[in-house]
């Protein structure tokens, strides 16, 4: 295997900023002398990136905005191809920010850069036909999960499943009680972790929703306490004025700043909204029911550009129905209600799928930075990406 010397990180948002810093900890372990530019924030530059933009300069986020920036955004990416065929790296990875990123791997490609991406745009879920574009962009693609790795195989695609770096970070035991303790919970009560959403659209599209649900448990289940950990200082303050119309459940309920993950563990079950957190409560091992709401004329498009049989991760994951998924109009306070009941009168289910999702994390839980290394590594040198995958 070669030694690297160059390689050259487009990073595009903070999360991206840090698999950057874990990859290049581990491939200085493996090449002591290698030199890294590009686009990184301040972990990417604190593992010795030269960044030549600022790490937010790609984090534009909706149509308008992207079409605002877009001359911006043009010249970046021209700037970067130009220095990096004057800098020759041995290898170009673009780590997320799939929409500018691929296009600048694919003109790097062509010009006789080995090119990768780490972290899989949701090209199985939607535009499938992306796959293509893809292909001829990258050498080899970095997934967090595998049946995102099996997707690119089957399109003939090189592909490592490097495994989630939130799965390395989490712990394969938690201690619920201790949770319980330190958020001074009762010990002997059930209690249901509520996680409405980050966004203000969430909480306007599942905040009563949610908060209905769980009023109509707590009057089915006496001991039942809710615990509501609200994102931002805002999402707080939305939740506090909606509590206000449920007494019952207000009476119940303790409301956090954060503390997402403690919430989770220290409940029975989790309702919340499909997305990055699923993965979370599946990875504390908790059982759940994935909701989501959204305007009609998105959801209409949804419907139609969405392949996927499923929306949650723990679903995708397992490939088969472990959580309960009630999207727009089947998601009604009363289903969400009757779903959660069953689940907590269901002790051993519960704890038949805390075995399970346990076992899910095992799997995800492979040393992520270490595996994107060695496949980079691999990469560079010609060699198949098979051989990270096959461990």
């Amino acid at each position: 295997m070669i030694t690297l010397q160059r390689v050259y990180l487009v990073a595009g948002e903070l999360s991206g900023d840090i698999l950057g810093a874990g990859l290049m900890r581990e491939l200085k372990v493996r090449h002591p002398n290698v030199e890294f530019r590009g686009i990184g924030g301040p972990r990417m530059q604190a593992e010795g990136m030269q960044s030549r933009f600022p790490l937010e300069t790609l984090a534009v986020m909706g149509l308008v905005e992207v079409l605002k920036h877009l001359p911006e955004l043009i010249r970046v990416r021209r700037t970067l191809k130009a220095e990096a065929l004057a800098w020759q790296p041995d290898i170009m990875l673009g780590i997320d920010a799939p929409d500018f990123n691929l296009g600048l791997e694919r003109q790097l490609r062509e010009a006789g850069v080995t090119t990768a991406h780490y972290v899989s745009p949701s090209v199985w879920a939607w535009r499938q036909g992306r796959v293509k574009g893809i292909a001829k962009s990258v050498d080899g693609m970095l997934t967090l999960l595998p049946f995102e790795a099996a997707f690119y195989r089957d399109h003939r695609v090189p592909v490592a499943f490097v495994g989630h770096p939130l799965a390395d970070e989490m712990a394969l035991k938690n201690d619920r009680v201790a949770t319980r303790q330190a958020l001074e919970l009762a010990p002997d009560s059930q209690v249901l972790a509520l996680l409405p959403g980050s966004r203000a659209n969430e909480i306007r599209f599942l905040g009563d929703t949610f908060l209905a649900a769980a009023q109509q448990l707590c009057q089915r289940h006496p001991a039942l306490h809710v615990v509501i950990p609200a994102a931002t200082s805002d999402r707080r303050r939305e939740i506090s004025t909606l509590l206000a119309n449920y007494p019952l459940l207000a009476e119940r309920t303790t409301l956090l700043d954060s503390q997402a993950r403690e919430a989770m563990v220290a409940s029975d079950i989790v309702l919340l909204a499909s997305g990055t957190a699923a993965l979370e409560a599946m990875l504390c091992h908790r059982s759940m029911v994935v909701a989501y709401k959204m305007a009609p004329a998105s959801h209409w498009l949804a419907k139609r550009l969405v392949k996927t049989r499923w929306v949650s991760l723990p679903n995708l994951i397992a490939q088969e129905t472990l959580v309960p998924e009630l999207i727009q109009d089947a998601a009604s306070a009363e289903v969400i209600a009757d779903r959660l009941s069953a689940i907590l009168t269901d002790e051993d289910s519960r704890h038949a799928l805390e075995t399970r999702f346990a076992e899910m994390h095992a799997s995800l839980q492979r040393n992520a930075s270490r595996r994107a290394a060695e496949a980079i590594s691999l990469l560079a040198a010609g060699q198949p990406l098979e051989t990270v995958d096959g461990k």
